[in-house]
């Protein structure tokens, strides 16, 4: 099921103009999660050890892997397409693992041979329930050294209705002033990308799997995800950036 470097490149580069559709400050938002993984692996020895939660096609991480050539990471992700994508397009960046964050013995998959340094994700764990939401928290908490942090990027609007509002507004009047709306968006990529031959067998893999459950009583704000987390067992929590409702959550084991 490989696809051509050429294929993947292409498809690859089509996810990155589709995703700023979503997220306009996406390449601060990386920059800031590397920031907060340069803090929390200064002056610590040995090779850090990374993982990156619903990596999609590699994204974060080969960002990473430029940012710290010295780093073992791991990426998850259960979607077939885009797990091959990264693995041809950034083969170096990572060790690319398919399993399904939250489910059951997920972590096995990992093979990790030492505690994490870091957890990473960007807008990858907001579809899981609360209930499985904090039992990805503790498990992380027990597989990060201590110390180790764990950061998540994601969208977290406020509980109010009427500073929901305000956010999502400041971030969409934004977005036109960038004119990035006409961008390729979600729907259309996976569509396009469907009537590619290269990628036929990886999308019939992909329908065999079943679909994540409609996840209920999925945290929505920071408040939640930092109720969530020191219950998961992390000492301390806090955003370290934000801009409307975009933010970036760190938590440290």
């Amino acid at each position: 099921m490989g696809v051509s470097m050429a294929t993947a490149r292409r498809w690859v580069e089509r996810w990155e103009r589709q995703q700023e559709r979503y997220a306009l400050d996406r390449e601060e938002r990386f920059t800031v999660i590397a920031d907060v993984v340069e803090h929390a692996t200064a002056g610590h020895s040995g090779r850090p050890l990374l993982l990156d939660l619903g990596c999609g096609p590699g994204s974060l991480a080969a960002r990473l892997a430029a940012r710290f050539p010295d780093a073992e990471i791991v990426a998850v992700d259960t979607d077939p397409v885009l797990l091959e994508l990264g693995r041809t397009h950034h083969p170096y960046a990572a060790r690319y693992v398919d399993t399904e964050i939250g489910a059951g013995d997920w972590d096995r998959a990992l093979g990790l041979d030492r505690p994490l340094d870091a957890a990473v994700s960007t807008t990858a764990l907001h579809y899981l329930s609360r209930p499985a939401l904090l039992r990805t928290y503790r498990r992380l908490a027990a597989l990060l050294r201590p110390g180790g942090v764990l950061v998540n990027g994601d969208h977290f609007p406020p509980a109010g209705p009427a500073c929901a509002a305000l956010t999502a507004h400041v971030g969409r009047r934004r977005a036109e002033r960038s004119r990035t709306g006409g961008a390729e968006d979600w729907e259309s990529w996976w569509s396009a990308a469907a009537r590619d031959p290269e990628l036929t067998d990886l999308f019939t893999e992909r329908a065999r799997r079943p679909p994540a459950p409609a996840a209920r009583d999925t945290p929505r704000t920071v408040a939640h995800h930092t109720e969530l987390l020191r219950a998961a067992g992390f000492r301390e929590v806090t955003p370290v950036w934000q801009f409307g409702d975009s933010h970036v959550l760190a938590a440290v084991a």
